[in-house]
């Protein structure tokens, strides 16, 4: 799940991203666009639900590519992403679209 909320001069995107905690045993690291793909820098938490949270404060107008690394060995897509899109590597990349 991918929720949108901005700073009352809509000057920066309050972005959550969440998935559910059945999805990854030990951790799960939010990677994209907006870190350069650094599979450790992004470290999500688990929230009250017992899910993975992470929320990122992001560009106005800007399109951004992202996966979840879970358990420091395998990619997952968002089933809520905005867009999804080819990548290099035969998959596909999440896609968050920060509107105005």
């Amino acid at each position: 799940m991918v929720s949108k909320a901005y700073t009352p001069k809509r000057t920066i995107c309050k972005v959550t991203f969440e998935i559910p905690g059945d999805w990854a045993k030990e951790s799960a690291n939010l990677v994209g666009d907006f870190n350069d793909w650094n599979e450790s820098e992004d470290l999500m938490s688990k929230n009250k639900k017992g899910n993975w949270e992470i929320t990122k404060r992001l560009k106005p107008e800007t399109t951004y590519r992202f996966r979840y690394f879970l358990d420091s060995s395998r990619w997952e897509n968002d089933d809520a992403a905005d867009q999804y899109v080819a990548n290099d590597f035969g998959n596909e990349d999440s896609v968050v679209i920060t509107g105005k």
